[in-house]
């Protein structure tokens, strides 16, 4: 299966540059790859409503009235897997890189050498394997990956399992879907079960996720999750 990559530069020479630069890396390593090239976010954005199924996203920071980091987070609302790599003449926007999970940013002039390093990990991370639950609902049999999962809900004999765009009812406990999880999944409280690859922010009584959704944390339960976090954190 090709890898397929995104290059995104509101700069049609910059564009060239960087798509002739992955195209030698992926004869080089002999990696077949299927490479598309957007001269704007708006219209990236507009070919990514049909198709969000991407590996490895290169893009521009400073582009026109949609610049690469709020591009960026449009992109995470439905695609948590892509591995993003920015491109920029300045520094100034690294530390808003977090907050969309870069992999990497990259200075220009793009030296071959650097954009090589970053594309290895980044095709890395992309193929690895990726672990899913395997669940029946509604009469079907469905394959939900980890790291679509942001939490899930008992109700009654059942779990509702949230993933960004969709909603599964399965038949199951608690303790049952933490048993089929990793440890990259906490409960919190009674009721729910949060993944952690997508917790943004906790406090004494709430967890915040990416997808803008707050789940209630239990009394005396913010010591321990954060320890839970931070050793998820370090196992990644």
């Amino acid at each position: 299966m090709d890898l397929s990559i995104v290059v995104c530069d509101d700069n049609e020479t910059d564009l060239q540059y960087i798509t002739g630069m992955v195209n030698d890396w992926a004869m080089q390593g002999r990696i077949p790859v299927s490479v598309r090239t957007f001269t704007s976010a708006e219209s990236f954005l507009f070919h990514y409503s049909e198709n969000n199924d991407y590996d490895i996203l290169l893009l521009d920071v400073e582009m026109g009235k949609l610049n690469g980091i709020d591009l960026a987070k449009q992109i995470r609302t439905r695609n948590s897997r892509a591995q993003i790599v920015f491109i920029t003449g300045y520094p100034d926007f690294i530390a808003e890189g977090y907050e969309v999970s870069a992999l990497h940013y990259l200075m220009k002039p793009v030296s071959s050498e650097k954009l090589v390093e970053v594309l290895n990990r980044a095709s890395d991370l992309s193929q690895k394997k990726r672990p899913f639950l395997l669940v029946s609902s509604e009469r079907e049999t469905i394959r939900i990956f980890f790291d679509d999962i942001y939490y899930a809900e008992s109700q009654g004999h059942y779990m509702l399992i949230y993933t960004q765009q969709m909603q599964y009812r399965v038949r199951m406990t608690v303790s049952g879907l933490l048993e089929k999880l990793d440890e990259g999944f906490y409960r919190c409280g009674r009721s729910f079960v949060v993944s952690l690859r997508h917790v943004c922010r906790i406090t004494k009584g709430e967890i915040f996720l990416e997808n803008q959704v707050s789940l209630p944390l239990g009394r005396g339960q913010y010591d321990e999750i954060n320890k839970a976090m931070i050793h998820y954190l370090r196992s990644i």
